[in-house]
């Protein structure tokens, strides 16, 4: 899943929950369950994700959602091939990058 979020230094939660199309409830599940995640919080308690974070969420959501990991499973997998499976999913997001760009291309044609 491609996330088109802005360029900012921090996002909300309720930003971040609607890029995913998730709740927010998800969200700090997946905090609570992912050493990876770790959102600054403001004075208030509210939750700022940084683009890294992003990022590690778009990583665990691939993983859950679309390869139907456990969260257990996703877990082991980020633990025993973390740069392995970051340069596959960097490739798997250009690709699907570029497959937007040719479809859009198909259209316009």
């Amino acid at each position: 899943m491609k996330v088109n979020l802005t360029e900012k230094r921090y996002y909300s939660i309720g930003e971040v929950a609607k890029a995913f199309q998730v709740n927010t409830s998800l969200i700090r599940f997946w905090e609570k369950e992912f050493d990876v995640l770790k959102p600054k919080k403001n004075a208030k308690g509210n939750r700022k994700f940084t683009p890294q974070d992003v990022e590690n969420l778009e990583l665990i959501y691939y993983l859950v959602k679309e390869r139907g990991y456990t969260l257990e499973g996703a877990k082991q997998y980020l633990k025993e091939q973390h740069f392995k499976n970051q340069s596959n999913y960097e490739i798997i997001k250009k690709l699907e990058a570029v497959k937007s760009v040719l479809l859009q291309i198909k259209s316009e044609l």
